[in-house]
This record gives C-alpha cells, sequence and structure tokens, in this order.
C-alpha cells in the first residue's frame, strides 16, 4: 500500500457495555493494521472523544480481549457531545489527529453521535453492541447471547431452589424499553409467565390464573420472568402471593447480566462486524450501520436505521405463552 492511500482510524465503545464489545475492538484494529492503516482508541465513549483521549494501537494492543466482557476502552456518555458546539468540537479534535474515519460501537444513542459525526464531514461506521438486541436494523446486537445464557442460568439455578421449597421465583432481567432478553430467557427457562414492555399484561389473567390452573396438574414451583420497564417487581411478588398463596420470592438479576466472557456467537459476529466496518471506511463511506441480515454481515444507511421500529418475535411470544404450563 502506497503512503498516499495510508488512512487513519479510531474506534470508541459507547453506551451500556456489553460482551463482544472487545472482540469487536480487536477486530477493527486489527483489521485495520492488517491493511496497512493507523489506528486510534479513543477511551470513555464520546466523553473521552471530547477530552482527546485516545491512543494509537497496534496488534499486541488487542491481545487476548476476545472472550473478556466489558470493554478495554471503557466507556461513558458526554452532555457535552449531545449540543452542536460539543459535536463541532468533536470534529475538530479528530481531525487534528488526523483521523479519516470513525467506528462506534453501541447503541441506539451511541448510533445518533454517529450520525452526527457523519453529517458533519466525519465518515462514522456503527456496530450494534448492547445487550437489548433492540436496534432494529439488525437481527442480532453486539453482547445479546452472552447476556442471555447469564439471565438463563442464574434461572436455572433458581428453579433448583423454588423446587425445593414449592416457591415462586419472580425474576427481574434488564430491559427497560425493550423485552427481547426477557422473552428470551422466559422461553429458554419454561418461564410460567414473561411480562415485556411491547405486550399489554394483567396480572391475573396472565399469571395468577395460569399459575393456578397449573397447581391442579400437581406444579407448584413457578418462574416468571420481567423485564426491568414493566413495573414494580416487589409488588408484583406481593400482588402474585397473595392471590396464590404461594411464597413469591423476588431476583433482580441486574448488572451481571453485562459482564462475563462472550459466547463463541459473540467472538464470530463482532469479529466480522468490526472487519465490515473498516472495509466501508477504508472505501471513504460513512453514515452506515453494519448489522446481521439472515445470517449475513451486512450495512445500511444510519438514517434509515434510526427510523426503523423493533418488535418482539412474535412466533416466540405466542411459543412461549402456549406452552409454559
Amino acid at each position: 500500500m502506497s503512503e498516499t492511500q495510508k488512512k487513519t482510524f479510531a474506534v470508541l465503545t459507547s453506551g451500556g457495555d456489553a460482551p463482544g464489545m472487545n472482540a469487536a475492538v480487536r477486530s477493527v484494529v486489527r483489521t485495520a493494521l492488517h491493511k496497512g492503516h493507523t489506528i486510534y482508541g479513543i477511551f470513555h465513549g464520546y466523553e473521552g472523544l471530547m477530552q482527546n483521549r485516545m491512543d494509537e494501537l497496534q496488534e499486541r494492543s488487542v491481545s487476548n480481549i476476545i472472550n473478556r466482557g466489558g470493554t478495554i476502552l471503557y466507556t461513558a456518555r458526554s452532555k457535552e457531545f449531545t449540543t452542536e458546539e460539543g459535536q463541532k468540537k468533536a470534529v475538530e479534535i479528530l481531525r487534528s489527529r488526523g483521523i479519516d474515519g470513525l467506528v462506534v460501537i453501541g447503541g441506539d444513542g451511541s448510533f445518533r453521535g454517529a450520525q452526527k459525526l457523519s453529517a458533519l464531514g466525519i465518515p462514522t461506521i456503527g456496530l450494534p453492541g448492547t445487550i437489548d438486541n433492540d436496534i432494529a436494523s439488525t437481527e442480532y446486537t453486539i453482547g445479546f447471547d452472552t447476556a442471555l445464557n447469564t439471565a438463563v442460568q442464574s434461572i436455572d439455578k433458581l428453579r433448583d431452589t423454588s423446587q425445593s421449597h414449592d416457591r415462586c421465583s419472580v425474576v427481574e432481567v434488564m430491559g427497560r424499553n425493550a423485552g427481547h432478553l426477557a422473552l428470551y430467557a422466559g422461553l429458554a427457562t419454561g418461564a410460567i409467565a414473561t411480562l415485556i414492555p411491547e405486550r399489554p399484561f394483567n396480572l391475573d389473567s396472565d399469571v395468577v390464573d395460569r399459575m393456578k390452573a397449573t397447581m391442579t396438574t400437581g406444579k407448584h414451583h413457578f418462574i416468571v420472568v420481567v423485564a426491568e420497564g414493566v413495573g414494580n417487581s416487589k409488588d408484583m411478588c406481593y400482588y402474585i402471593e397473595q392471590r396464590t398463596g404461594v411464597e413469591t420470592r423476588l431476583t433482580v438479576l441486574g448488572h451481571v447480566q453485562r459482564g462475563g466472557d462472550a459466547t463463541a456467537m459473540e467472538r464470530v459476529y463482532a469479529s466480522a462486524m468490526g472487519y465490515r466496518a473498516i472495509e466501508l471506511l477504508e472505501q471513504g463511506v460513512g453514515s452506515r450501520i453494519v448489522g446481521v441480515k439472515e445470517n449475513r454481515i451486512y450495512d445500511i444507511d444510519i438514517d434509515e436505521a434510526l427510523s426503523m421500529k423493533k418488535d418482539i418475535n412474535e412466533l416466540f411470544y405466542e411459543v412461549a405463552r402456549e406452552i409454559s404450563i
């Protein structure tokens, strides 16, 4: 590669951390270097960008991170960056470093920042990294599979103790505005009910009556999975116990779902997405979101991607309701 073709890129992680982000960072760095480019890592997301906190990375900078949860680049949100003045300042910083293109790994909010930078002349590519799996332009987001497996493993363990005591375990998983994690976890663990923000529910008909009907068949322990955004889980526990007579305990899984080694699927998709991001930037292409469609890596215009809305998998929702009895 001639010197005139050599470019300088940067990568940052933003928003909530998600397992697999490190695999994506590794792929971006190694791909850029393999193609003869220079690559910088921006630390602490957009906040770090505003503070010009970045270092040039080499092959060994990303050694032994493909499996690790979290993000070696750290992550943070930035109020300053949300302003027009802040975005212009960010562009000036990137240009002062000679950055020809930027990769942003994060969720919907992170992509809106990428959209602004692209509009201001910095080619920017977004990689979907969020455990919520709520990016409409992709069938799969980096972090979802690991978080799901963490939730399922925890619920399986809770089932053991629930069965020993004939209890009902209400398990709150992450998902303030999206119920994909709860739905998949509920289906995978045979929950008697799964409550998600995307669908209205009634505690009597959707939980209490189902429990009572199931008790007539000889079952006396239950799992109820709720997404954190559906309401007060503690109050739900009290209501269920009062109406069924079954001792009911609440377990909030919380941020444990964000951690842990990334699954094999996570590492494969993150690596392929990172590679595609550098391919686009090498061509001078920005304002795109990389994603998965029909099990293939593809990219889509960022404006179109952000205008899309993602609903839950209706088939999975119906299956969960029909067979979890």
